[in-house]
């Protein structure tokens, strides 16, 4: 069984595709996040799990349900991140998470996608992404094989900079960045709720017609980039800046 986890569809793409070549059962975890659902789910079939790359590790959020979820059936696990650059050491981590779990992990494999992290740079045009995202599908394809022969994926060279990327940089990242402080709507916005029918963890509600944004922000940029007028801005940085979501479905 394939889950995913995916704020502006780079993950759902490449999950989706991986799912259709392997003929295997894709799953969407948002709901299952937004309503702290974790009841056991069970596959025959090995555990593909599907996220972004934040901060060079999966995202916590993602973390939080696996660690309380329990995944009944195969106990192989294997790893997809979709990146703007880099996953830097996360395998190492994935690798403790599976022992906590009582699962084999089988390895972590990278997906360079367009950059969608519209907080922090900047986000390509359609046209750029389009180019993205075909030169992933390379990739995408040898996942596929990877996964179609039963082998683990390939173990990446990990330098230092990887190893303090998501170790101390993580670390340091989410209590400095991964907050909503920063998000505002402007005089664009037309009430039309998408922002909080968009959020994974239920943190926006709408206050007067406007969005009101809580604690619980996980940056996964969806209320951003989703928002139909582009009425959301997050502080200077994105303002002028193209809104990102996968331009490509299956």
């Amino acid at each position: 069984m394939i889950l995913f986890f995916s704020g502006t569809g780079n993950s759902e793409y490449a999950a989706k595709r991986i799912g259709r070549e392997t003929e295997d059962d894709v799953s969407n975890l948002f709901k299952k996040i937004r309503n702290q659902d974790y009841t056991a789910l069970r596959s025959d079939k090995p555990w593909i799990i599907v996220t972004p790359t934040y901060a060079w590790r999966i995202p916590r959020v993602v973390t939080d349900w696996l660690l309380k979820t329990k995944l009944e059936g195969s106990r192989d696990i294997r790893f997809v991140m979709t990146c703007g650059g880099n996953i830097g050491n996360a395998g190492a981590y994935l690798e403790k998470l599976c022992e906590k779990k009582g699962m084999t992990y089988q390895g972590c494999a990278s997906v360079l996608m367009p950059e969608n992290y519209i907080a922090l740079f900047e986000t390509p045009s359609r046209e750029e992404a389009l180019v993205t995202i075909g030169q992933a599908e390379q990739k995408i394809e040898e996942i596929i094989q990877w996964i179609k022969a039963g082998t683990s994926f390939p173990k990446p060279e990990i330098t230092g900079k990887d190893k303090h990327s998501s170790g101390v940089v993580n670390n340091v990242f989410y209590p400095l960045f991964v907050h909503a402080g920063k998000f505002y709507a402007t005089d664009a916005c037309i009430s039309c709720g998408m922002c909080e029918k968009s959020c994974p963890l239920g943190n926006i509600r709408l206050k007067d017609g406007k969005p009101v944004w809580g604690k619980a922000c996980t940056h996964c940029m969806a209320c951003i980039c989703r928002c139909p007028q582009e009425a959301i801005e997050y502080g200077k940085h994105s303002v002028g800046l193209p809104r990102y979501v996968c331009p490509k479905r299956l």
